[in-house]
């Protein structure tokens, strides 16, 4: 069986990834937070992939002293990942690999190639909107937080592919934030 595409973000009610000037805004977090996001997307991760800048974020936070306590390091740190980038070339390390050619070809491949768990994107609302631009994109697992930014990049671009999802799964958090889970509804074809 193949592997799943799953874009895994938060958002504000607003529809924003990042506040004003590329601003990373973390969700507000619990306990409760961290099971029902971190630990559930990291048991179901078979494989990440990034684009560069939010590969080198994370690379920088999980392997520094600072995640050194935290029980989701080592999923994270073992984890293969798929780095998207048209300037990074050679041994991004951090268990990765770069991508540069055709993101479908390379999507199917993983998708083809991935076992114990599905392919998580994580973050970074360029690669976030390529893969839906491309319709690569098979379930989406969105936090959507209890702010307003105002202003920002959003998560969903306008010139997207229009199509049809299934509601799954909605978890209201403890830190008033909702987590809404679809899934890509696909014709025989797709």
């Amino acid at each position: 069986m193949a592997a799943n595409l799953i874009l895994a973000m938060f958002m504000s009610v607003d529809g924003y990834v990042e506040g004003p000037g590329g601003q990373f805004v973390p969700p507000p977090w619990s306990d409760e937070a961290a099971e029902k996001w971190a630990d559930y997307n990291l048991v179901h991760s078979g494989h990440l992939i990034y684009g560069r800048v939010n590969f080198e974020f994370n690379k920088a936070f999980w392997t520094s002293d600072a995640a050194a306590g935290m029980p989701e390091t080592a999923t994270m740190n073992r984890l293969a990942k798929t780095v998207v980038s048209r300037t990074l070339s050679g041994d991004p390390g951090w268990n990765g690999t770069v991508a540069t050619g055709d993101l479908a070809a390379t999507v199917a491949l993983l998708k083809a190639s991935v076992t114990g768990g599905d392919i998580y994107s994580f973050g970074g609302a360029g690669l976030a909107n390529s893969l839906m631009a491309a319709d690569l994109v098979d379930e989406y697992r969105v936090m959507v937080t209890p702010s307003v930014f105002g202003d920002g990049k959003r998560l969903f671009q306008s010139g997207l592919p229009a199509g049809t999802l299934e509601l799954v799964e909605v978890d209201r958090l403890d830190v008033g934030s909702v987590i809404l889970r679809y899934r890509r509804e696909r014709g025989a074809a797709g």
